[in-house]
């Protein structure tokens, strides 16, 4: 088990080449062992700031691997190689997506099933390069579409009962808890298939009602989740606050030392 940061958290720090450098310095600095590339500026584009070799070489330096990222679909299924390239430059065997486009969202259930039907080419060609691929929830994934069985039966279900063993994935814990559903539960029933996970916090703030906050500063139970990844096999920890109502990087250090007390 390992601790990363997702740098979204950070994303308003990496506009530049200059600043992706001293984000990750900052990163290391905490203590994090890796990172997750996803909305990094520098890197983005026909023509970017900082290349996958050029990334690799800072990360290197810094003594951070790259453990995941978040890529467009399109580019997945359309430049399947380059992906591939991109993603063994940086030495990195974890590529999601962020949810789904859409072209497919759009049409409930129906998109849904249509999607795992697209992804399974891309899935085969990237576990074949040594990359597994996955998918990051938010809340909206829960929308209950029942059967009659299953009247409780969800969107996310789809994935879960429907989706091809070697489809991760990549549980964002408090978008689940967001939704209203446990997400020990959902931990539960995907062993083996959240080789990452993301975690934030969930604070009720006077004024604001429910914020996302550093972990350990909210009243998600991490005691319980904590003990349900380890039972689903998840092997990286990535920390991701969308928003921060402080420094995005205390609260990146915040999360890591309630982490580490709690022994990961």
């Amino acid at each position: 088990m390992g601790l990363a940061a997702q740098m979204y958290t950070v994303r308003d720090f990496t506009h530049t080449a200059s600043g992706f450098v001293q984000t990750v310095e900052a990163i290391a600095a905490i203590g994090y062992e890796a990172v997750q590339l996803s909305a990094v500026g520098a890197m983005n584009g026909d023509a970017p700031e900082v290349t996958a070799i050029q990334a690799r070489k800072i990360l290197d330096e810094s003594g951070l691997k790259c453990i995941a990222t978040h890529r467009n679909w399109d580019d997945l299924v359309y430049k399947t190689e380059a992906e591939i390239d991109f993603h063994q430059t940086l030495g990195c065997n974890f590529a999601a997506i962020g949810g789904l486009p859409q072209r497919y969202s759009e049409r409930g259930a129906d998109g849904y099933r249509a999607w795992l039907a697209d992804a399974q080419p891309v899935i085969r060609e990237l576990k074949a390069a040594g990359i597994a691929f996955g998918y990051h929830n938010h809340a909206h994934e829960f929308q209950r579409i029942g059967s009659a069985d299953d009247p409780c039966r969800t969107l996310f279900d789809i994935f879960i009962q429907e989706g091809c063993p070697d489809l991760m994935l990549e549980i964002d814990v408090y978008w689940v808890q967001h939704s209203g559903y446990n997400p020990v539960r959902i931990l539960d029933r995907c062993h083996d298939r959240v080789p990452v996970i993301h975690i934030k916090d969930k604070e009720v703030v006077q004024g604001d009602g429910p914020v996302m906050a550093p972990i350990g500063e909210g009243n998600l139970d991490w005691q319980q989740i904590l003990s349900a990844c380890i039972m689903a096999g998840v092997e990286w920890y990535a920390v991701e606050q969308d928003v921060c109502r402080r420094d995005p990087f205390d609260c990146l250090r915040s999360s890591y030392e309630y982490l580490v007390g709690q022994g990961l």
